[in-house]
C-alpha cells in the first residue's frame, strides 16, 4: 500500500512534488497522483494542467474504461529540458548531458584536473561544455543548469572537507567563476552525494525509499538518500565512511584516529601495499609517484580482475575491510539497498560486491526481515557526472526535495 505524500501549502512546492511523483511513477494517472499526494482531484487537475502547458508532462494515452470516463496516462516529457553534469576528477574530466529523465544522451571525457590550476581549468570546462552541446544539437536555452561533482567540494562557509588528497579545488569559488562563462546556473556537490542522487532520479526511486551509494575515487564517500533528498548532517559532512574505524590497532590516520578505512583499503593504501610485495611494482610498471597513485591503483585493479594472484589478494584484502564498514552502515541505518559507484570500482568492482554481499547476507541484523540489495552502478564511470546533471534538474524542477548543494 502506498503511503500518501502529504504536501504543504506552497503552490510551488506542490507543483514540484507532483512533478517528482510523475518522475518516480513512470506512467501515472491523475487519480493515482491524488492518492499518492493526498491532494484533491481538483488540485491535481490544476497542477497537471500547468505542467502540461510548460511542456514538462505529456499525456500518452488512456486506460481501459471501467464504465466511466477513461483516465489519461501522464509521463515526463523527457526531451523538454536537458541538464549538464561535470565530474571533476584527477584521472579524467567527465561531462554528460541528460534529458529530463536523467538518461545520458551524450558524453565527453577529457584529461583530469590535476594538470593546471582551477582558474585555467574553468576556461577549458566552459569551452568543452559548449562544444558538447553543439555536437549534440542541444540549444543552450533548453538546458536548466550545470551540476558539478567533485571529491569533498566545499558546501559553504565552515563546511570544507579537508583530506590528504585535497587540492585548490576544495575552496575554489567555482560557481562564480563558471556561471558568467557559460550563461547557465551552476550547482555543485561532492561526488558521492551526486552519485546517490543520480541513482534516485534516473532509477525512478520513490521518495519513500532510503538507500546509500558507496563511492570510490581517491578515497571513499557515502551518499545517503532519505525522503528524496541527500542527507547532510550538522555540517554537510554525512558520508565520511573513509574515517570509519575498522581496526582499532591499525595505522595512524591523518585525521588523528587509528585504523580508518581509508588508511587500510583506499587506492593509496593498496598501492603502498603493492610496493611491499617483492617484484610486483616492477612487473606492473607502477610509477611510485604519489601524484599518480590513481594510475598505479588502476594497474593493480586490472591485474587483479584478470586473476593475477597477488593483485587479486590486495583487492580482496581491501574488499574485506569495505565489507565490514558497509555492514555497520546497513545495521545502523537499516538500509535495504547499497549501490557501488565511481572509477575506483571500474575494474575490480565485482570483488567488492561479492565480499559485501557475503558479509551483509550472513550478518545483517535485519537479514530475517528483509534482504539487502548490493549493486554495482552501471555505468560506474558516469555515476558522479550523471548525478551532477540530476542535481541541476532537481534544483530547477523539483526544488522541494533539494537538501543541499551550493550555488554561490
Amino acid at each position: 500500500m502506498t503511503v500518501p505524500q502529504r504536501l504543504g501549502p506552497s503552490s510551488a512546492n506542490t507543483r514540484s512534488a507532483i512533478l517528482d511523483l510523475v518522475r518516480s511513477g513512470g506512467s501515472v494517472t491523475r487519480t493515482e497522483l491524488a492518492e499518492r499526494s493526498g491532494l484533491t482531484p481538483t488540485s491535481i487537475t490544476r497542477v497537471v494542467k500547468s505542467l502540461i502547458e510548460d511542456g514538462l508532462v505529456i499525456e500518452t494515452g488512456f486506460l481501459e474504461s471501467t464504465g466511466g470516463k477513461r483516465s489519461s496516462v501522464l509521463e515526463l516529457n523527457t526531451r523538454a529540458r536537458f541538464a549538464v553534469g561535470v565530474s571533476l576528477d584527477a584521472g579524467r574530466l567527465t561531462y554528460v548531458v541528460t534529458d529530463l529523465a536523467g538518461t545520458v544522451i551524450g558524453r565527453l571525457v577529457s584529461p583530469g584536473i590535476d594538470q593546471v590550476g582551477p582558474s585555467e581549468d574553468v576556461a577549458r570546462i566552459a569551452r568543452e561544455l559548449g562544444q558538447l552541446l553543439v555536437q549534440l544539437d542541444v540549444p543552450v536555452e533548453s538546458v536548466v543548469g550545470v551540476g558539478v561533482a567533485g571529491a569533498g567540494l566545499d558546501l559553504g562557509a565552515g563546511a570544507e572537507r579537508l583530506s590528504i588528497t585535497s587540492t585548490e579545488w576544495e575552496s575554489f569559488a567555482l560557481t562564480q567563476a563558471l556561471e558568467p562563462r557559460i550563461g547557465l546556473p551552476v550547482v555543485r556537490d561532492n561526488d558521492a552525494a551526486c552519485a546517490a542522487l543520480g541513482q534516485y532520479w534516473a532509477g525512478r526511486v520513490p521518495a519513500t525509499q532510503d538507500f546509500a551509494t558507496l563511492y570510490l575515487s581517491n578515497g571513499f564517500g557515502l551518499g545517503l538518500m532519505t525522503g528524496g533528498s541527500v542527507a547532510r548532517g550538522a555540517s554537510s559532512n554525512v558520508g565520511e565512511i573513509g574515517h570509519m574505524i575498522v581496526d582499532i590497532d591499525g595505522p595512524d590516520c591523518w585525521c588523528g584516529a587509528r585504523g580508518c578505512l581509508e588508511m587500510l583499503a583506499a587506492p593509496r593504501a593498496i598501492v603502498a601495499q603493492a610496493f611491499e610485495l617483492k617484484g610486483l611494482a616492477d612487473e606492473l610498471g607502477l610509477s611510485g609517484d604519489p601524484h599518480r597513485f590513481r594510475s598505479d591503483f588502476e594497474l593493480i585493479a586490472r591485474a587483479g580482475a584478470r586473476g593475477e594472484p597477488r593483485c587479486y589478494g590486495l583487492m580482496d584484502h581491501s574488499a574485506r575491510y569495505v565489507a565490514a564498514a558497509t555492514l555497520s552502515i546497513v545495521n545502523v541505518l537499516d538500509l535495504d539497498r547499497i549501490v557501488l559507484a565511481g572509477p575506483g570500482f571500474a575494474d575490480a568492482g565485482a570483488v567488492y560486491v561479492r565480499r559485501i554481499r557475503e558479509q551483509v547476507t550472513r550478518h545483517a541484523r535485519t537479514r530475517g526481515i528483509h534482504p539487502v540489495a548490493i549493486e554495482l552502478a552501471d555505468p560506474g564511470l558516469d555515476a558522479a557526472a550523471g548525478g551532477a546533471a540530476t542535481l541541476a534538474l532537481q534544483h530547477a524542477l523539483t526544488p522541494h526535495a533539494v537538501g543541499g548543494g551550493v550555488r554561490g
